[in-house]
């Protein structure tokens, strides 16, 4: 939390740019990386749909919460109903599926991706479509009452809930079912030949990985009031938290932390700034393709891992591996 302090601090000088809403995006991403790690990071399975997941939470949350719906539960029970609405749906897919390896899993996610965002799109009863589900309740507290425009409290909600995440994400590793995680990504016959039943594992760490995900959605909702249209959560969605894994480094939770702040820090503050800058310079102009940072950021992100591959392939902060003898 005083990481957090200093960093707020920082972000309330004068830039000519307001930094606590990219910052809040900052947030949600590392939220939704963290849940990526779990499943590709700890466990060694290539995941390409983390954005459905996210779908699902913030539709999850946006049923549970929106006046036009006969729950109306409130934020708080919501994000209950968020994470486990993502955990049954990360099971679901796990459950017919984890007998699948290496590329076979991955074009299934890929597919349960775009078979989510179309059935958002046209499931109109219940998701209203293309609309998307609005208003949506801010949360609120004791002391700070319901949050408004201010943009602090929901600031330090959203880093108080990654360093709840990050505390859970640090103890499973920890924990016998992370130790077979990792078994079971170093090698998976290995593992079962010491009792390990891979697919319990599996499915246990897609089960994490998409609460997670699902949390991240449901705080995305909540945050801009609005699910927005499914196609928000397309496959784009999914290769930004694969890189943010990859950029921080593959199984390593700070790793995460510095990916998201890496991949959606040069999105939402460097690229808007340079681009700010170099309108002002008389340099491009807003109707110039290279304007607006939506041209160029991907082929910034590109640029970005195809460094990171030739210079730090382990990514910026690559997880330690414990060897026998408890040495790191």
């Amino acid at each position: 939390m005083l990481a957090g302090a200093v960093l707020l601090g920082l972000l309330d000088r004068p830039l000519g740019l307001n930094l606590l809403d990219p910052m809040r995006g900052v947030l949600v991403f590392a939220l939704l990386g963290l849940g990526l790690n779990v499943v590709t990071g700890f466990t060694g399975l290539l995941h390409l749909g983390m954005a459905a997941f996210m779908a699902i939470g913030a539709y999850a949350f946006a049923i549970s919460t929106c006046d036009i719906y006969p729950f109306q539960i409130g934020f708080w029970p919501a994000l209950g109903v968020t994470a486990v609405a993502g955990a049954l749906a990360g099971f679901l897919l796990g459950a017919p599926t984890l007998g699948l390896r290496g590329d076979y899993l991955a074009i299934v996610t890929l597919g349960f991706g775009e078979i989510v965002q179309d059935v958002m799109k046209n499931l109109d009863a219940i998701t209203k479509g293309t609309q998307g589900i609005n208003p949506l309740p801010a949360p609120s507290l004791p002391v700070v009452g319901e949050f408004g425009t201010d943009e602090r409290p929901w600031y330090w909600l959203f880093l108080a809930l990654l360093v709840l995440a990050v505390k859970l994400c640090r103890n499973l590793e920890r924990s016998r079912t992370g130790r077979a995680w990792l078994a079971v990504r170093e090698d998976q016959l290995a593992a079962s030949c010491m009792g390990i039943t891979p697919i319990p594992v599996k499915m246990y760490a897609f089960a994490t990985g998409a609460a997670l995900a699902a949390l991240a959605g449901g705080l995305w909702a909540s945050l801009y009031q609005s699910t927005g249209e499914p196609g928000n959560y397309d496959f784009q969605i999914s290769i930004l938290a694969l890189c943010i894994v990859i950029v921080g480094g593959m199984g390593s939770i700070d790793g995460v932390l510095v990916g998201a702040l890496t991949m959606i820090g040069v999105a939402n503050i460097a690229l808007p700034k340079l681009a700010s800058w170099l309108q002002a310079q008389g340099i491009v102009n807003p109707s110039n393709v290279l304007g607006s940072p939506n041209n160029w950021k991907y082929l910034v992100f590109g640029v970005v891992l195809m460094v990171m591959m030739r210079v730090r392939p382990d990514g910026l902060l690559p997880a330690r591996l414990e060897r026998a003898g408890g040495g790191s």
